[in-house]
């Protein structure tokens, strides 16, 4: 029944912008961002169990163990009946959990309170399997980024700037650190810039064998203050934070070892240079031996360092240079084997990401995969079969395919066939995973698969319920294509026709865009927001159209990197060339044609219709960057260098120094309390364009950041942009 059931949505969705669209439901603003309407179900917080029988996930606030060999529920972990803490009355919710080592006691999350992107504090619980009591990990105020041991006898968090430890057996805390003071030391957690950028807000890491904890420490006494004003109260709230702007003074980082056996903390020697990077530590698989990953300010070297903290000794194993950058967000596959002689090490050396095994004293053994195609993510290692999965571009480069390599025989294979997005949970030894794969026209669909072979187990959650709410709507679907700029180069892309599409007439266009470094937006993977407010577009008319320009991902080192030093030059330039091709089809009004983005996209769209205002007649942009000035380091300086080492980068292709261009319609949207894009990027944009005499909308939502959203954001914002779209284009 469940296969039938997508076999008919599928039929919908085809037929939908032609024979049924007259018969349908027509997507409203409100039917995607008041009731979320086309929100799937997903599975969550899914935990491998030891015995290589079983996992659990999180479901509808219940913690469920499932057979591997069936996928079916056998039993429910917690949740099944109210969980109330010891000495209180007031049940909690699970949100998030982590079994200990034995599976006996289960770390349960909740009451989460966010704080940045990634960062929050919450309240934690042990729950015993055994005994079935409910304890609060620390009744001191609330934690962030509570972890076990792996002996599953202790935990770590932090709170207020320092890191502690509970003894479970006897729920005793201790403060490791105490000089933690907030604007100036960190222990165990990021500062702003690296939670950012470097995309982790948790910074200490237990040791293989539970006695030490390595863990960051920054201090950002000399980090310049940003001050965001909070509004609501009679005065407004200061609230200041330290954001290390494009060429000014990062924190200064050092690693530390605290080693429980001794209560003695131990730092790192990384070298006399503080103006650096640390983005990566993890411990190997030897117990004394802590990998860290430094990173020089431009970001185009990097040193992976070996450091033994019982002898103090530090080599460097493997560097690795580029002439623009080098990417660790995107080459982050460093694993370390378990055989404890050789590590797995991700690189776009050869133009493409692919994957490489060193020996322990950084010696290349192996090339583990080649061509004209990048590895996207690992999934699973089998040692013993000598056997690597990882998702990747093989197949297309919108798309990832599940593939295995066997490192000794050089072959490679390829899992999944299903065309769309793959992403893999794969288990510890590598016999099961659960695949979530999405397209453009499928729903999130999670099967548990055999290993070796692929065979599907079971269909977990296949959405079902959202392929029936479908069928009363009147879809248009996306359709994938390619542009070719003036240079020749095919640039991905995909557009959504008006319902009832007929090609004798001619309709406006909206664009969207976000085109920064390594993203894509032309991927075929499902969109549960986006594309149904697209949907409403669509019956009222309009063609959406989406390119990735130069600069974007998934298509190599060249492609992605063509844009270094000069953001924004080559992106705009194909923007312009992809509407300027959009304005010469037979059904295109080529005097209607508009564009939007949001953050790096906001940047886009804003110099878009400033450079490009002999094509595109209006342009939204929210919570654009107006200025790489304004913005923080590791970003910008990682594609820019700083400012004193490039400044034509910087002002050349701004929308401050293009502002007197404006001919269009022009829509400016920001929020006030927007920790990342600062709002100061809006208002200084607002000042040249009253400079230049030129007439604009602006609306700025108070307090909210860059997301925009909480209680009626989300729907406000987007009637906003419709009632601007209908008006302008």
């Amino acid at each position: 029944m469940k296969k039938l059931a997508l076999l008919l949505y599928a039929f919908f969705w085809v037929g939908s912008s032609a024979i049924y669209a007259q018969e349908r439901q027509k997507v409203s603003v409100e039917d995607v961002w008041r009731y979320y309407r086309f929100y799937p179900k997903s599975i969550g917080s899914i935990n491998w169990m030891k015995d290589g029988k079983y996992y659990t996930a999180l479901v509808d606030g219940k913690i469920l163990q499932y057979d591997i060999t069936t996928g079916k529920v056998v039993k429910t972990l917690a949740g099944d009946t109210p969980l109330v803490p010891e000495g209180e009355n007031r049940p909690i919710t699970i949100e998030d959990y982590e079994l200990n080592a034995s599976e006996d006691k289960i770390l349960i999350k909740t009451d989460i309170e966010s704080i940045y992107r990634r960062s929050y504090k919450a309240e934690y619980f042990i729950y015993d399997l055994k005994d079935g009591s409910l304890k609060r990990l620390s009744k001191n105020g609330k934690q962030s980024y509570a972890t076990i041991s792996p002996d599953g006898k202790k935990v770590a968090f932090v709170r207020d700037n320092n890191l502690f430890l509970v003894e479970l057996s006897s729920m005793k805390e201790e403060a490791i650190t105490t000089d933690g003071r907030f604007n100036h030391i960190i222990n165990g957690a990021s500062d702003w810039v690296y939670e950012e950028e470097f995309s982790f807000a948790k910074a200490f890491y237990w040791a293989p064998d539970s006695k030490k904890i390595a863990f960051y420490r920054f201090d950002e006494s000399e980090v310049p203050e940003y001050n965001m004003q909070m509004w609501g109260d009679l005065y407004p709230k200061d609230y200041r934070f330290k954001y290390p702007k494009a060429g000014e003074k990062n924190s200064v980082v050092s690693i530390r070892v605290y080693h429980l056996d001794t209560k003695e903390t131990q730092t790192i020697d990384l070298g006399n240079e503080t103006d650096m990077y640390v983005p990566r530590v993890m411990w190997t698989k030897h117990p004394d031996i802590l990998s860290i990953r430094k990173m020089n300010r431009l970001q185009n070297r990097l040193d992976l360092i070996h450091a033994n903290v019982a002898t103090g000794k530090q080599e460097v194993v493997l560097t690795e240079t580029a002439d623009t950058y080098v990417d660790i967000e995107f080459n982050d596959n460093l694993i370390y084997l378990d055989n404890g002689k050789e590590f797995l090490y991700s690189s776009e050396r050869s133009g493409y990401k692919h994957l490489y095994l060193y020996d322990m004293s950084g010696k290349l053994k192996k090339q583990l995969t080649d061509g004209d195609w990048e590895v996207d993510e690992v999934a699973g290692i089998d040692e013993k079969n000598y056997k690597i999965y990882f998702t990747a571009t093989k197949v297309s480069s919108i798309e990832r395919h599940l593939f295995v390599v066997d490192w000794k025989k050089g072959k490679l294979e390829q899992m999944t066939r299903a065309a769309g997005v793959h992403r893999i949970d794969m288990s510890p030894d590598c016999r099961y995973y659960i695949d979530n794969y999405s397209s453009a026209q499928t729903p999130p669909r999670y099967s548990l698969h055999e290993g070796s072979t692929a065979k599907e187990i079971a269909v977990l959650e296949d959405n079902a319920a959202l392929a029936k709410t479908l069928s009363r709507y009147a879809i248009s679907p996306k359709e994938f294509f390619t542009i070719k700029n003036s240079k020749g180069i095919a640039l991905n892309a995909w557009l959504i026709k008006p319902l009832n599409f007929d090609e004798n007439k001619k309709y406006p266009v909206l664009m969207f865009v976000y085109g920064g470094p390594g993203s894509q937006q032309v991927m075929n993977q499902w969109d549960s927001f986006n594309f149904f407010w697209y949907q409403h577009l669509a019956a009222e008319g309009y063609m959406v159209v989406c390119v990735d320009n130069r600069g974007t991902g998934g298509r190599g080192r060249d492609f992605k990197h063509a844009t270094y030093k000069q953001l924004g030059k080559l992106e705009v330039a194909d923007q312009i060339d992809a509407a300027k091709y959009l304005a010469s089809l037979p059904y295109v009004d080529a005097n209607r044609i508009g564009i939007w983005g949001w953050s790096y996209g906001g940047y886009m769209s804003s110099l878009c219709i400033l450079l490009g205002n002999d094509v595109f007649k209006t342009a939204i942009a929210v919570a654009p960057v107006t200025s790489w000035r304004y913005y923080d380091t590791i970003y910008t300086e990682r594609y820019l260098q700083r400012p004193q080492d490039n400044p034509q980068g910087y002002d050349d292709y701004s929308p401050l120094t293009h502002a007197a261009r404006l001919k269009g319609n022009y829509l400016l949207i920001h929020g006030t309390g927007d920790d990342n894009v600062h709002v100061q990027n809006a208002l200084m944009m607002v000042d040249k364009l009253i400079e230049a005499n030129k007439q604009f909308e602006v609306f700025f939502y108070p307090n909210r950041n860059h997301g925009i959203y909480g209680g009626n954001t989300r729907l406000h914002l987007y009637e906003l942009m419709t009632d601007f779209i209908k008006r302008k284009l």
